[in-house]
C-alpha cells in the first residue's frame, strides 16, 4: 500500500473480509479479531484469525436476520456480544431483529447463539461488554422518545436479563414525560465506558453524565456535562484515562464534507466529578479533507479494554477521511499530534473512512474503514 500517508506508523497487514469491507466496531482476542460490519448486506459479523497479522484469514462469518444491521462487538471470556438494531439501510423491510445477541465463541471459527434479550422499538445500538456478568449498553422500549441506558446481566448468558435503566427526564413519554430540549436535538444514550464504581456515558446532543455504579440496581448521576448547542453535537465517547482524573470526549461527524457544525474531541477535567469542566481540546488535522468526500471529523477512540493497550498520555482516534490519528495528551490543555495513517480509498470509494480502532497489549493497531477496505493491521513507532 505504498501511496498510503502515514508518520510514525507502518501497515502491517490487510484484509477486506472476503469483500464484507463495510465495517465499525472491532474487538482482539487471543489471536483473531472480531469485525462488527455496518449492514451493507447480510454479513453482521466477521471473525478473524489474526496470528499472523501480516496474513489476517476470515475463519467465520454471521449473517444477521433482514430488516436488522449487527454492527458492534464486545468479547469477554468465552462471549461475544453483538447488537442486534433496525437498519435504515433497509428502509422498506416491515420488520428487524432488536435487542442483545450472545454466542459461544470457545471454538471462535464457529460462533454459536445461546441466549437473546429482545426489546421493542429500534434495538441496541452499542454495549460495553469488558467484564462479566454485565453489559452496559443502549436500550430502547416502547413509549421512549429514543434510546435509553439499559444494564443487562450475563450470569445467564443463555438467559439475559435487565437489570436496571435510567433516562434522562422528558424521554419516557407514555409515562407522561415530555421532551424539554429543541426538536433540532436529538437525546439519546450511546455507550458507557466503565471504571470502578463509574460509568462515563454520553448522550448525544445531551453531552456527558457520569454516573455512580456502586449498586448495579440503581445508577445513580453524579453530574451532567452539556456542551454549548452552536459548538457541540452527537456526543459519541468518554474515555476515562488510567490513572488519571481526565476524560477524553468524541463528537462524532455525521456529514459529508464538512456540512456542519465543527466537531472536536475535548479534554475533560473530572477531578471534582459533580463539576467537571473542558480544559483542552485535540487539534485538528490539517489539509484538504473537507473536499475530499465522507466525513472529515472524530469518531471512535481505543476504548484501553482490559488486556489491551493501556496508557495515561497516549489516545489513539479515528478520524473518518483522515484516518487513524495518535496523541500525546501529557498536556491536557495542549494535546498533540504524534502519530497519523490514511491508506489510499479501497478499489473505487471517493473516499476512506475510518470507524473504529483497538490495540492490543503487544501496540499492534486494528483499525476499520466502514466503507469498503475492511481491516487495516498496523504497528506504531512512537519512540
Amino acid at each position: 500500500m505504498s501511496s498510503a500517508q502515514s508518520r510514525n506508523i507502518e501497515l502491517v497487514g490487510h484484509t477486506d473480509l472476503n469483500g464484507h469491507g463495510d465495517c465499525m466496531h472491532v474487538n482482539v482476542k487471543d489471536g483473531y479479531a472480531f469485525v462488527g460490519h455496518m449492514g451493507g448486506d447480510r454479513v453482521g459479523t466477521s471473525v478473524v484469525d489474526v496470528s499472523d497479522p501480516a496474513a489476517p484469514e476470515v475463519v467465520a462469518q454471521v449473517h444477521t436476520p433482514v430488516g436488522t444491521h449487527s454492527h458492534k462487538v464486545q468479547v469477554v471470556g468465552d462471549l461475544l456480544v453483538v447488537n442486534h438494531e433496525r437498519n435504515w439501510e433497509e428502509p422498506d423491510a416491515s420488520e428487524w431483529s432488536a435487542g442483545l445477541k450472545v454466542y459461544d465463541i470457545s471454538d471462535p471459527a464457529q460462533p454459536r447463539g445461546v441466549g437473546f434479550l429482545p426489546m421493542e422499538g429500534m434495538g441496541v445500538h452499542r454495549m460495553t461488554c469488558t467484564e462479566l456478568p454485565y453489559v452496559y449498553l443502549s436500550g430502547s422500549d416502547a413509549g421512549y422518545s429514543d434510546q435509553f441506558m439499559m444494564i443487562v446481566d450475563l450470569s445467564d448468558p443463555s438467559e439475559p436479563r435487565e437489570v436496571s435503566r435510567w433516562w434522562i427526564p422528558g424521554m419516557h413519554v407514555a409515562g407522561g414525560e415530555r421532551p424539554t430540549w429543541s426538536e433540532q436535538r436529538r437525546y439519546a444514550h450511546h455507550h458507557g465506558l466503565p471504571r470502578g464504581e463509574r460509568l462515563y456515558t454520553t448522550w448525544w446532543d445531551a453531552g456527558v453524565i457520569i454516573f455512580d455504579i456502586s449498586d448495579i440496581r440503581r445508577p445513580r448521576p453524579i453530574s451532567h456535562l452539556q456542551f454549548p448547542e452552536d459548538e457541540s453535537g452527537c456526543t459519541h465517547s468518554a474515555l476515562p484515562l488510567p490513572g488519571r482524573d481526565i476524560l477524553v470526549v468524541t463528537d462524532e461527524s455525521l456529514a459529508d464534507n464538512c456540512k456542519e457544525i465543527r466537531k472536536d474531541v475535548r479534554v475533560v477535567d473530572i477531578s471534582d466529578e459533580e463539576n467537571p469542566k473542558v480544559v483542552g481540546k485535540f487539534p485538528r488535522p490539517e489539509g484538504d479533507y473537507c473536499e475530499r468526500g465522507g466525513r472529515f471529523g472524530p469518531h471512535n477512540v481505543h476504548e484501553m479494554r482490559p488486556g489491551s493497550f493501556q496508557s495515561s498520555t497516549t489516545v489513539h482516534l479515528t478520524y473518518f477521511n483522515a484516518g487513524l490519528r495518535i496523541y500525546d495528551v501529557s498536556d491536557p490543555a495542549a494535546p498533540r499530534e504524534i502519530a497519523h495513517f490514511e491508506p489510499p480509498p479501497y478499489r473505487g470509494a471517493r473516499a476512506i473512512q475510518l470507524n473504529d480502532v483497538t490495540v492490543d497489549a503487544d501496540g499492534l493497531i486494528y483499525v476499520t474503514d466502514r466503507v469498503a477496505g475492511g481491516l487495516y493491521i498496523l504497528e506504531a513507532d512512537l519512540r
